[in-house]
């Protein structure tokens, strides 16, 4: 799972991910293809990035709109992989990088078009998530938030005690369907993230990061956690993974 976002960064989960193109699992193209969909929007809509890590999803959206992104992160350390990366692609004039708390966020209500979120929303529970973000958006504004789901009812034990302490939050997608409903959004489409972009985008540059850090006794624990996660989901990718919920402002 993407640990990018907590609100005050643990050092040895910032160093381990630090210098990774991608803090948690995702796909340009996957993601490409659901912005493809979103025929609603405005020409340049007012987007965000909450939960940006060093900007994946960031970059890539102010390069699909030609609009200005605000990306928000609660670690300076990404932040400012951010504004480096942006500066590479010429894309400096088109984000807004800010490091803060992405849970009080004093903008103005419906101030957002587009609101963008991969692997961030888990920090608060997804429902209350949603309740936050909710009166950021324009009328009839789009959110795109991925959240981790279980795919089946009968998940094996191991699987379940993992994510039992790791997110005891985690829901069904019916369930956080549900959620986003009493949030008062409307479900426009969900998109399960392919399994190959785990491990090709996130868990095979990680698993090299690891081998070439300093080992602290603080970083073995981590890395423990995420080996096993990686086991995990090794054997049971099936039955659990990233959801991306496409939400209309109800």
């Amino acid at each position: 799972m993407s640990t990018e976002n907590q609100i005050e960064d643990i050092a040895p989960l910032t160093n381990l991910h630090r210098g990774l193109d991608r803090k948690g699992p995702g796909d340009s193209d996957f993601s490409c293809n659901i912005l493809s969909n979103l025929s609603t929007l405005p020409l340049k809509p007012r987007i965000a990035d909450l939960g940006c890590g060093s900007g994946a999803s960031a970059l890539l959206l102010a390069q699909h709109y030609q609009s200005t992104v605000v990306a928000v992160d609660a670690s300076l350390v990404f932040i400012n992989e951010l504004k480096a990366r942006a500066k590479q692609l010429s894309l400096e004039h088109l984000i807004i990088p800010i490091q803060g708390d992405m849970a009080k966020l004093d903008w103005s209500v419906g101030s957002v078009d587009l609101l963008w979120s991969e692997g961030a929303a888990y920090n608060l529970g997804f429902e209350q998530a949603l309740k936050i973000w909710r009166p950021l958006l324009s009328d009839s504004g789009i959110a795109v938030i991925s959240e981790m789901s279980w795919f089946a009812d009968n998940v094996a034990e191991p699987a379940i005690a993992f994510w039992r302490n790791a997110y005891p939050m985690m829901g069904t997608e019916a369930e956080n369907i549900d959620r986003a409903n009493r949030s008062s959004f409307s479900i426009l489409s969900t998109h399960r993230l392919p399994i190959q972009a785990w491990w090709v985008n996130y868990y095979e540059p990680l698993r090299e990061r690891m081998q070439q850090i300093k080992i602290t006794p603080s970083t073995q624990s981590v890395i423990r956690e995420i080996e096993e996660e990686m086991r995990l989901f090794e054997k049971f990718s099936d039955f659990y993974g990233y959801t991306f919920y496409v939400l209309q402002a109800a």
